[in-house]
């Protein structure tokens, strides 16, 4: 009992001249079923959209079509007695010993499908009750996740949890049209003038369950998808990664839910519309924007710019000292740590403070480090506020001290 191939391949435009009775999809299906009753041709005509399927459309010697994009499973009593992967036309014989319960072809997954017919075939009698059912293999869109709350979940690159509220769509994909039916499939749907299973159907509890798994492993995908090197462990990129982030949520529905070893399904690209980040999150976030803007060659010229205006600040004011030192860049407090562990000296510039002296000379380079260059800089500027020493004397003894 089973089927014979008529043809294969795609429907030619002869199909209908040479088929003038045969069962199809019906018409109008959403691009978000997962699985539809087949229905005689000739219902489709002057009836709208109220189809009635027959009821024993499995009879010997009915012609049935697989369109691409599409699996047909004939089911007897809740059973799965035959299955069609290959699009093309089809006869049921249920006395040919030539025909078979199984078409897949040499498809992607028909390995995958062979192994599952195995475990999940039923013989049925010839004659009873069989009703077909097409199982839709396209890509399904427009499947929505989001939460009310905040998710929270540990990141490699902050090195800490942070927490977000999100909302996006996912596509997802029978890819094993078997289990999918066997497993997942209620019941009510696999019943004579059956209701279309559609997964956008907020009467559809299955599809319910789906989006309540999707989003009970939002936490672990967006952890699977920020602790994975391959990614950049960076959640900015996350809005713009479809497959990457898919993937890491896959790999969360998988491991909790089984949903591509038990159900057939799994997730192939995601779209995130929104995600919202906690107040703890958005500091952290704005902490991690500015240390970016610190570090390569745009840092070094902000230091250098940071350096500048600290010693214009200290030039200015007396008591800025220790401001200057701050603003200082790695050679110049170098200079300074190493200027501070040497013993100081101030009685040659004591004069500076008693009692009007000529210009100094600029002092050489040995003899400056050997003296704290706060305490040399501060009393240099006071002589040039004096007039006793010009502003080119005083630029070169800042230089040399700074190791500008």
């Amino acid at each position: 009992m089973g089927f014979i191939k008529a043809f294969s391949g795609a429907i030619s435009g002869t199909f209908a001249n040479e088929w003038q009775d045969f069962y199809k999809p019906r018409a109008n299906i959403p691009a978000t079923a997962g699985l539809f009753q087949a229905i005689p041709s000739n219902q489709n005509n002057g009836i709208g959209e109220n189809y009635k399927g027959n009821e024993n459309i499995i009879s010997n010697g009915s012609k049935i079509i697989v369109p691409e994009g599409t699996a047909l499973i004939t089911v007897q009593d809740g059973a799965i007695t035959g299955f069609i992967a290959e699009p093309g036309g089809f006869e049921f014989r249920s006395d040919d010993p030539n025909s078979q319960s199984f078409f897949a072809g040499d498809g992607i997954f028909s390995s995958t499908l062979k192994a599952t017919w195995e475990k999940v075939k039923f013989g049925g009698q010839p004659g009873s009750q069989q009703l077909a059912f097409y199982v839709n293999l396209k890509e399904i869109p427009n499947n929505k996740f989001g939460t009310q709350s905040e998710i929270y979940w540990d990141d490699a690159f902050f090195s800490t949890q942070v927490g977000a509220i999100t909302r996006g769509t996912y596509t997802l994909k029978i890819v094993d049209p078997l289990l999918f039916v066997k497993n997942f499939v209620p019941t009510k749907y696999l019943q004579p003038n059956a209701p279309i299973f559609d997964f956008a159907d907020m009467d559809n509890d299955a599809g319910a369950q789906l989006f309540n798994e999707v989003v009970g492993c939002l936490s672990a995908a967006f952890s699977n998808y920020t602790n994975d090197p391959s990614k950049g462990n960076r959640i900015s990129k996350i809005q713009g990664d479809q497959l990457g982030f898919a993937q890491s949520l896959s790999s969360a529905v998988e491991e909790a839910y089984q949903w591509k070893s038990g159900r057939g399904l799994e997730i192939v690209k995601t779209a995130i519309l929104a995600i919202e980040y906690d107040e703890d999150t958005k500091k952290l976030m704005k902490d991690v924007k500015a240390a970016d803007a610190l570090s390569g060659a745009r840092g070094n010229a902000f230091m250098q710019q940071s350096i500048a205006r600290g010693m214009e600040a200290a030039g200015n004011n007396g008591g800025g000292a220790g401001m200057a030192f701050m603003g200082m860049g790695m050679n110049a407090s170098n200079n300074v740590m190493g200027a501070m562990q040497q013993p100081t000296t101030q009685s040659s510039y004591q004069p500076a403070f008693n009692q009007a002296q000529p210009a100094q000379p600029v002092e050489q380079p040995q003899q400056s480090s050997q003296q704290d260059p706060m305490v040399v800089l501060t009393e240099k500027k006071k002589l040039l506020d004096a007039g006793l020493i010009t502003q080119e004397d005083y630029d070169k003894i800042k230089a040399q001290l700074l190791g500008l």
